[in-house]
């Protein structure tokens, strides 16, 4: 019994299971970057050739298995022991079956405790020389001349983005460019890099795809500053177990009531329950953390072997929540109450949306505040929605609404889908979740046939399709929409090779515009001007009339605009995230949205670009 719990801890622990908006990025960027020099010229990609003239062996970005270096040594021998016995035992290798079944669970404890304990070969270390989820041919951004930017720009650049965007296409591209395969910048290290951007991740709830970078590195490169990064993720994905491979590194040195009580977590699933719950118990004696923190650190450490422990978690007195109290709640089972949710004014919908372990309801109740942002698409909704669907037990508002959606796609009569999908969209509680439930209906929007019948709830239909990328359902439109029409407009902006706007149709959409400072039709001349679909004197003209100031630079614009000149398109990217912060729409002037539309577009990321154009008409 000993040996199987042994061999259980010794497989756990090798393995690994908010914003305030700013006003204007003007005050962001300190002295210094008004005129960033040019970048250097990218270094070589290949390695040169050793010594003798003999090829060296071709570095993937990424690889697992890297040649060995000179004079190291080969794996362990299956014959080998421990380099010594006793409380301090250290193993080059894993330890065997026998070895496992003599040690006692202070001797394994002190093992994993080491962090010489079942060090990785020097072969199968990763590099770190790009770290990163995604490759170039997997999606991932290519980096140009990233490695030779400037490190204060980029450091700043992620650490003054409180991780709330304005626009669910900026969220999208700026969370490709986080997760992509990256060099560091200059003189800044690979874990510094790192733990920046995955910090950035996490304020935007993008919780999966940080854990998926972070598991890309070996835990022994870890630095405290990234052992942190990762004690934050792990808890905003509900996966306290998965940190304990963080605990025994170098990464592993944070002190504190959460971290003793993650190790005491860890420690009750290697097999020590009943010194877990002790340990528990004294940091609950201690008050080094709040009662309900340390009653749901007990409850989740007490679900691991025999010390199993009934304890019962009151919400009553509990003013707020925070990410490990919810990731805990989440983790043991347990819904806090709706009144204590309700304050967080969302704050934690990304996150539940993305949980396996939450109730159907609440992940789909969520979802509509995660598919806006950015973090859901509009397949995964409709795939949470299905399962509602599908569930016999559902609430009869929740019945209405998985039907509406299907009558979206199946109803008869085309009247009937629109009448579906508009029923979802004004049951929407604001702006942001009507934005959300459009993503939901994009596939069904992009199904409907062009009717002049339906020409005038043709604005609505193509702000749905655009918001998840189907372009060019949305261009079928053309011959039916009117010109001069907030329809029209969408489509001006979106249209892949589109050629110059007439401005009398301009005029007309300007005219009409009833929205608030007609933001819209400024939304709409920036995104025109930025695509470069109308000429200077045109945006010129408009710009005076609508009071946008396009031609007025900031230290940020001179920015992403020489990153674009320079063939930077990360660090443009990383700007562009840091102009279009904010919680809605109104914290965005027309001409940020100008530089960043022109600035993607010149970096390569025109599609990018044309859909958050689009998408900022759409909910002006």
């Amino acid at each position: 019994m000993r040996a199987s719990l042994l061999l259980a801890g010794a497989a756990l622990a090798m393995t690994s299971a908010w914003a305030i908006a700013q006003d204007a990025p003007e005050s962001l960027l300190p002295p210094g970057f008004d005129n960033p020099a040019p970048a250097p010229a990218p270094a070589p990609s290949r390695a040169s050739p050793p010594a003798g003239g003999g090829a060296g062996p071709a570095m993937v970005p990424g690889q697992v298995v890297q040649p060995l270096p000179a004079g190291a040594a080969g794996p362990a021998l299956a014959n080998e022991t421990p380099e010594q016995t006793g409380a301090g035992a250290t193993f080059s290798r894993i330890p065997s079956l026998e070895e496992l079944a003599r040690m006692t669970p202070e001797d394994f404890e002190a093992i994993l405790n080491s962090s010489k304990a079942f060090a990785i070969p020097a072969g199968a270390h990763r590099s770190m020389a790009q770290a990163g989820l995604l490759a170039e041919d997997e999606g991932g951004l290519e980096p140009g001349n990233f490695a030779g930017q400037n490190p204060r720009l980029v450091r700043l650049a992620i650490n003054a983005n409180r991780g709330e965007l304005t626009s669910r296409w900026g969220h999208i591209l700026l969370r490709r460019a986080l997760a992509s395969r990256l060099p560091a910048p200059r003189t800044m290290t690979p874990q510094e890099f790192l733990a920046l951007r995955v910090g950035l991740l996490s304020r935007m709830g993008e919780a999966d795809a940080a854990r998926a970078v972070l598991q890309d590195v070996d835990s022994g490169d870890y630095t405290p500053a990234l052992g942190q990064a990762a004690f934050d993720i792990y808890a905003h994905t509900a996966d306290f177990t998965g940190l304990c491979s963080t605990l025994i590194g170098p990464g592993g040195t944070g002190e504190g009531g959460q971290w003793n009580a993650a190790r005491a977590i860890c420690s009750a699933f290697r097999g020590n329950g009943m010194s877990a719950l002790s340990q528990l118990d004294k940091e609950l004696y201690r008050g080094s953390m709040p009662r309900i923190d340390l009653l749901l650190a007990q409850k989740y450490a007490g679900a691991a072997g025999k010390a199993r422990r009934a304890v019962t978690i009151e919400w009553d007195g509990v003013a707020d929540m925070t990410p490990w109290r919810y990731g805990l709640a989440l983790g043991v089972g347990l819904e806090p109450p709706k009144p204590l949710m309700d304050g967080t004014g969302g704050r934690f919908d990304a996150m539940t949306a993305l949980a396996p372990m939450a109730p159907l309801a609440s992940r789909a109740a969520a979802a509509d505040r995660a598919g806006a942002i950015g973090v859901l698409s509009s397949a995964a909704m409709v795939d949470l929605y299905s399962q509602l669907y599908a569930d016999p037990d559902v609430t009869a508002d929740w019945s209405d609404r998985t039907t509406a959606l299907r009558d979206a796609y199946v109803a008869e009569s085309p009247a009937a889908r629109l009448a579906a999908m508009q029923g979802l969209w004004s049951g929407a509680a604001d702006a942001r979740i009507r934005y959300g439930r459009q993503v939901l209906t994009a596939y069904a929007a992009a199904r409907m046939v062009p009717s002049a019948d339906l020409a005038d709830a043709a604005a609505p239909l193509i702000a749905s399709m655009l918001s998840a990328g189907f372009d060019a359902n949305a261009l079928r439109w053309n011959g039916v929409v009117g010109a001069g029409t907030e329809a029209w407009g969408l489509l001006a902006l979106a249209a892949p090779r589109g050629a110059g706007v007439d401005t009398g149709a301009l005029d007309t959409f300007v005219d009409g515009d009833d929205s608030d400072e007609r933001r819209k039709s400024a939304f709409l001349v920036a995104g025109l001007a930025g695509l470069g679909r109308i000429d200077e004197g045109t945006a010129s003209r408009y710009s005076q009339d609508l009071g946008l100031n396009l031609g007025t630079a900031s230290v940020w614009s001179q920015a992403i605009e020489s990153a674009a000149d320079h063939g930077d398109p990360v660090t443009v990217v990383l700007l562009a995230g840091l102009g279009l912060q904010g919680r809605d729409l109104s914290r965005i002037k027309p001409r940020y949205l100008y530089h960043v539309v022109s600035a993607l577009r010149r970096a390569g990321f025109e599609a990018e670009a044309r859909m958050i154009a689009a998408e900022a008409v759409a909910r002006a």
